[in-house]
């Protein structure tokens, strides 16, 4: 299973981001971002895809990033909504990438609810294609540091793994944090196309994992699909449906869909938290901004969203803080 686990995390590389600069084919359907779960090989394999063109080109909307920092937060938020997907009810994700390139820190949270956000630290990043006509996103991200995932799970401490970035392409990055942080022979394939405009023209993701017992035959059988197969960006861009993608991926016959669940951009943030935030810095640091600019503002890392608060308001606030 070793020298199986090892080929997984090599192809894991194949499917992620296209250039928007490649040929592009005009797609005829029109979907909402969704993903689905299923199994496959009569339970003997966990299968995810999904669709998140609409919740990553709104992240771009929302922080102005270029193509190459749209396509590293795009796999990012995609990884993130799919191993969301495998969590219970009320439970979350936070995904935090630092490979010391010039994107900085990568942040994604996401539910068990297909919600998601994300960021990144230096949002107009963008290099020229690297040498095989792609997005130079392992630049960008850069190959020294970690990849920590850390999930609220109802314990009293969340559960924290971390592995280190040992491609920067980050779908093999996700591919090697499952198998040694969680321990299942997994492939994960993200990918964004980014249009001239910086518009996102594609993005979407597959998560594929044998479970314990699955036959040897199985794994080599989808290894030989994932060498044929399209790039993920490429199957979404032709409109294929995330059912669709699974069937490419392990087979006709083979896809048992057991959840369908939408997915979406949605931040947490709110003007009552922001006016939690503000009365914890004290009455002091009230005062000093009623009688240096009589208001404030704050903002939201995750969405840009920012809200305003007059001197009266502040005023308030002043009477609730210690």
């Amino acid at each position: 299973m070793g020298k199986l686990l090892g080929l997984w995390r090599k192809k894991a590389m194949m499917y992620d981001a296209d250039s928007s600069f490649n040929k592009m084919k005009k797609r005829e359907i029109i979907m909402k971002d969704y993903l689905v779960k299923g199994l496959a090989y009569n339970g003997q394999v966990r299968i995810i895809a999904a669709r998140t063109v609409d919740t990553v080109g709104e992240a771009q909307h929302r922080h102005y990033t270029w193509p190459t920092a749209s396509a590293a937060l795009g796999r990012s938020m995609t990884f993130g909504v799919m191993l969301g997907s495998m969590l219970n009810n009320e439970d979350k994700l936070t995904i935090r990438i630092n490979g010391g390139g010039d994107l900085g820190t990568i942040l994604v949270d996401a539910n068990a609810n297909g919600k998601v956000r994300g960021y990144v630290t230096n949002p107009q990043t963008h290099f020229p294609l690297n040498s095989i006509g792609k997005l130079d996103v392992r630049r960008a991200v850069g190959t020294d540091g970690m990849v920590t995932i850390s999930k609220n799970i109802g314990l009293q401490q969340p559960f924290v793994g971390q592995v280190p970035i040992i491609s920067g392409e980050l779908g093999e990055d996700f591919t090697y944090y499952l198998a040694q942080s969680e321990q299942i022979p997994s492939s994960v394939g993200v990918g964004v196309i980014v249009n001239p405009d910086n518009t996102i023209q594609a993005a979407g993701g597959f998560i594929i994992q044998a479970l314990p017992g699955t036959a040897v035959e199985i794994i080599e059988e989808i290894e030989k699909r994932l060498d044929r197969i399209p790039t993920i960006s490429a199957m979404v861009r032709d409109g294929l449906t995330p059912e669709e993608i699974l069937t490419m991926v392990v087979g006709e016959g083979n896809v048992k869909i057991l959840e369908t669940q939408e997915v979406l951009f949605q931040c947490t943030c709110s003007k009552d938290r922001s006016t939690k935030v503000l009365v914890s810095l004290g009455s002091a640091e009230l005062q000093d901004m009623i009688e240096t600019d009589g208001q404030a503002e704050t903002q939201c890392h995750f969405c840009n969203e920012t809200y305003q608060f007059n001197k009266s308001e502040l005023e308030a606030m002043l009477e609730q803080a210690v």
